[in-house]
């Protein structure tokens, strides 16, 4: 057993623990702590059962499941948050989720990699592709914030309205992504995938996949079990959220940009940096970046709509410095893999404008965090 699935096993063992925790009353700082730690491996699972699926169901409904699963730890986080009418927590969460993909997961990802390798490669075009989508990302966040901005007459109701009109767009332009990289444009993507199977054996194919058809049924019930598993650590992480943070010193702003995503992408964060050390730096950028795109063109505005249909006032009309940061980091990450090389070098820089914006947003004022 690998070093990593024993962390995950030994893991679960917090699920037992955040259940007892609630209770026997042993405090919201346990309950969110053990709540936090028990989502990773269940995160973990789901996504191994979505993998397995998808090679039994075929690459273009496993690729489906793949982007539909990729964030469901986040999206459900973030649903029991919106249902909790912590609205400006899960907008934190959104923007956390962008900056961490693309500055701590693919910068861990060219600093580690780069440091076994000299030089890596992966697509250009590719990369390029999904720079345009995050491109089309920000502009979709910024233009509700300018429009509140610059018209302080503007009203909320209309502000939502706005927001569902663009997270309609948002979520079609995501569906035109799937059918761009699954059926149009897939030969862009053949070439990652081609060097991720060039190591395994002819042996290991013929071993493995008939363990995966027989196995189908099991994966199904492990992603089910898994989903409702985090559902309810979702509910007692969120729940405590607020006075556990508050024990610790930090700010609601802080908890849902730095440490909710991390949280709920820890096992996807390994397998990015895992697969850079082992000079697959396609699938890397692919996680990460890839990733990015999901929260931005489909699990934000999904909540949009959630909220609207919950009655919550979840809109794009996002904190400015919140703003600021997203531009930052997709301007930054879009720099460095237009070329479709990298290095350590380029890691570590990316590596600093996530400590530098996780500092700022550290010290930003408790009172303005959270409007």
């Amino acid at each position: 057993m690998s070093f990593k699935n024993t962390v995950l096993i030994g893991l679960l063992l917090f699920v037992p623990i955040s259940i007892a925790a609630e209770f026997l009353h042993w405090g919201s700082l346990v309950i969110f702590i053990s709540a936090g730690l028990a989502i990773v491996p269940l995160a973990a699972w789901m996504g191994t059962a979505t993998e397995e699926i998808a090679i039994v169901v075929g690459p273009s409904l496993g690729g489906f499941l793949n982007a539909t699963f990729g964030n469901a730890t986040e999206l459900i986080i973030a649903l029991v948050a919106l249902r909790a009418g912590l609205v400006s927590v899960v907008k934190a969460s959104i923007t956390g989720s962008i900056i961490g993909n693309l500055l701590l997961v693919m910068g861990l990802s060219m600093f580690l990699g780069g440091l076994k390798y000299k030089e890596q490669t992966f697509q250009s075009v590719v990369a390029r592709v999904n720079a345009s989508s995050m491109n089309l990302a920000v502009i979709a966040i910024l233009l509700p914030t300018a429009l509140h901005i610059s018209s302080k007459s503007i009203d909320e109701p209309t502000l939502q309205r706005l927001s569902v009109a663009v997270a309609i767009v948002l979520i079609a332009v995501y569906g035109l992504t799937l059918l761009f990289s699954m059926r149009t444009h897939t030969y862009l993507y053949d070439v990652g995938m081609a060097q991720q199977e060039e190591p395994v054996s002819e042996a290991l194919l013929t071993s493995e996949r008939p363990k995966h058809s027989v196995n189908v049924r099991f994966w199904v019930v492990v992603l089910l079990g898994c989903t409702l598993s985090v559902a309810v650590e979702s509910e007692l992480l969120v729940n405590t959220l607020e006075a556990a943070t508050a024990r610790l010193g930090l700010t609601a702003l802080f908890t849902g940009v730095i440490l909710l995503p991390i949280v709920g992408n820890a096992a996807e964060h390994a397998t990015a940096v895992t697969v850079a050390m082992k000079n697959k730096m396609d699938l890397s950028v692919s996680v990460a970046v890839g990733s990015s795109m999901q929260i931005a063109l489909f699990v934000a505005p999904v909540l949009v709509i959630a909220g609207w249909l919950m009655g919550q006032p979840m809109d794009l009309d996002f904190n400015p410095f919140e703003l600021v940061a997203v531009v930052v980091a997709v301007l930054i990450a879009n720099s460095i893999s237009s070329d479709g090389r990298s290095n350590w070098l380029e890691g570590i820089l990316l590596l600093a404008a996530y400590a530098v914006l996780a500092l700022a947003f550290y010290f930003y004022p408790v009172a303005e965090g959270m409007r």
